[in-house]
C-alpha cells in the first residue's frame, strides 16, 4: 500500500489543523470545527475531463 497525500484543508471550514483520524483509511478529522471526513478515491472518469469552450455546462 502507497502513502497518499493529506488534504491541505477542511473541507467544511477551511481550517488546516487535520490530522488522521481513527476510523481508518482516508478518515481525517478537524480540530478547528470538530467534524471527522473520509475521503475516498471514486475512480477515473471514462471519457475524461473534456474544456468547455461554448460557456455553458458541461457534456
Amino acid at each position: 500500500m502507497s502513502e497518499r497525500a493529506a488534504p491541505f484543508y477542511c473541507p467544511y471550514c477551511g481550517d488546516e489543523d487535520l490530522r488522521p483520524g481513527e476510523q481508518g483509511h482516508g478518515a481525517w478529522e478537524c480540530g478547528a470545527c470538530n467534524r471527522a471526513f473520509q475521503l475516498k478515491f471514486l475512480g477515473l472518469l471514462a471519457r475524461g475531463l473534456q474544456p468547455d469552450l461554448t460557456g455553458g455546462e458541461p457534456t
